[in-house]
C-alpha cells in the first residue's frame, strides 16, 4: 500500500478530529464521573458538561434542550422513533406510514418489522431517476390513519437532498407525525433541520465525532409531546425513552465536533464544492453518469456509474491510492445492486456499478482525481 490512500469514503464515516479526541480522552480519564451520581463532584460535573452538550445540540436545530435525547447514533435513534410511535398507532387505529424506497435500512428494517409482525401498512415511495422524493408524492397518499412519514434528510448514497422542510411545515396542520433520519444532512444543510420536524435522528461520526453516540430530537407541538414509548427497560434515563448510563466522554465528543463544524461550515462547504469541481472537471475525459439529481444535492457526496466499467473492479485497481465505496457500508459486503439506484428506476447494470465518492475537503488535499479519471479511461473499452 502506498504511503497516503486518500480518504473519499465520508459517508460512511470520518476522522475523528484530534481536538474531539483530546475532549473525549479529557472525560474518559479525568473528569470521568456518572452524570446520574449525584453525590459528589465527580458526578456533577459530568451531569452539567451533559446538560450543556444537550443545551447546545437543540440550538443546532432550533430545538428545546429537554426535547434532546442522547442515543449510540441515528439508527438506535431511527428505532426510537419508530418503533416508539407504534404503541401510539395500535392504540388510535392509525397504522399507516409513508416512508420512501431509499431509505437507509435503519429506517427500512423497522417499518418492515412493523408491517410484518404488528400489521402496519407502510408505503414505500420511489423517487424517479432524480432521487428526489416530491413533497407532494407524500401528501398525495397521505390517509386520516397515517401515524407517520419517514424521510431521510440526504440519502446516504447520492446525496440528494429531500424536502424535508417543505414536508414539516406541510404536516404540522395534520396529526401526522414526521420523522427525518439526518444522519448525512445534520451540520451539513442546518436550516432545513430548523423546520417543525417532529422527529429527527443524529448521527456523530459523520461530523467528525466518534462512532456511537448520536441523538434523537423530539420536538413538541405546543404542550403536547410526541407519543413515544420506550423500546428497552432498565433505568430512567434520557427522559425514560433511553436508558442506560449516559456516556460522557462521547457526548462531549459530539458537543465538540458539532461546535466545530458549524463554526466552519461556510468554508466547509465551499471547499468541498471546490473538490467536487475539480472531480467532475478530471472524470469529463471518461464516460460517465451522476446518479441524482445534482441541483438538489450536497457537495460532498457524488455517485457516477461510468459505461462498460465494473465498479468493484474499479476500487480494487484504486485500493492503494483512494478508499472510496459502491454504497452503504452497511451493505457494501453484499455486493447485490443498489437498492437506492433500483428504486430510482436505474438499470441492474448503473445499479450494481454506481461509486460513491465523499468527502471532506481537509481529507482530500493529497488527492488528485486525475489519477482515478486515468485509471477508469484505460479499462473502459475504446468505442469504434
Amino acid at each position: 500500500m502506498s504511503a497516503v490512500v486518500a480518504y473519499l469514503d465520508v459517508a460512511a464515516t470520518t476522522r475523528v478530529d484530534p481536538r474531539v479526541a483530546e475532549v473525549v480522552l479529557h472525560w474518559m480519564t479525568e473528569d470521568f464521573g456518572n452524570a446520574g451520581s449525584r453525590t459528589h463532584e465527580y458526578g456533577a460535573r459530568a451531569k452539567k458538561a451533559v446538560q450543556q452538550a444537550r443545551s447546545f445540540i437543540a440550538g443546532t436545530v432550533q430545538a428545546k434542550t429537554e426535547e434532546v435525547i442522547f442515543t449510540s447514533g441515528a439508527t438506535e435513534s431511527n428505532n426510537i422513533a419508530l418503533l416508539g410511535l407504534a404503541p401510539y398507532g395500535e392504540t388510535t387505529g392509525r397504522k399507516h406510514i409513508i416512508t420512501s424506497a431509499i431509505e437507509h435500512k435503519a429506517v427500512i428494517e423497522p417499518l418492515a418489522h412493523l408491517r410484518d409482525a404488528r400489521g402496519f401498512e407502510v408505503d414505500f415511495l420511489e423517487p424517479g431517476p432524480s432521487g428526489r422524493i416530491t413533497a407532494e408524492a407524500v401528501l398525495n397518499q397521505l390517509r386520516p390513519d397515517t401515524l407517520a412519514v419517514s424521510l431521510m434528510h440526504v440519502n446516504n448514497e447520492t446525496g440528494v437532498i429531500q424536502p424535508v422542510a417543505e414536508l414539516a411545515e406541510k404536516l404540522r396542520t395534520t396529526p401526522t407525525y414526521l420523522h427525518v433520519d439526518a444522519a448525512q444532512g445534520y451540520g451539513k444543510i442546518p436550516d432545513d433541520l430548523t423546520a417543525p420536524i417532529d422527529l429527527i435522528s443524529i448521527s456523530g461520526h459523520k461530523i467528525g465525532a466518534p462512532k456511537g453516540i448520536g441523538a434523537l430530537v423530539t420536538r413538541r407541538r405546543g404542550w403536547d409531546k410526541v407519543p413515544l414509548e420506550p423500546i428497552m427497560f432498565g433505568g430512567g434515563q434520557e427522559r425514560k425513552l433511553r436508558p442506560g448510563t449516559l456516556a460522557v466522554p462521547l457526548i462531549m465528543g459530539l458537543y465538540e465536533a458539532a461546535k466545530m463544524f458549524r463554526e466552519s461550515h461556510d468554508r466547509w462547504e465551499r471547499d468541498a464544492r471546490a473538490v467536487r469541481e475539480r472531480i467532475l472537471d478530471a472524470l469529463s475525459t471518461t464516460r460517465f453518469q451522476i446518479n441524482g439529481d445534482p441541483a438538489h444535492s450536497v457537495p460532498h457526496i457524488l455517485n457516477v456509474s461510468f459505461d462498460q466499467l465494473n465498479a468493484e473492479a474499479l476500487i480494487v485497481r484504486l485500493k492503494d491510492h483512494v478508499a472510496i465505496a459502491t454504497g452503504s457500508a452497511c451493505t457494501s459486503a453484499s455486493y447485490t445492486p443498489s437498492h437506492v439506484l433500483q428504486a430510482m428506476g436505474l438499470n441492474d447494470d448503473v445499479a450494481a456499478n454506481g461509486l460513491r465518492l465523499s468527502w471532506f475537503p481537509a481529507q482530500a488535499k493529497e488527492f488528485d482525481p486525475l489519477d482515478i479519471a486515468q485509471t477508469i479511461a484505460s479499462m473502459q473499452p475504446q468505442k469504434h
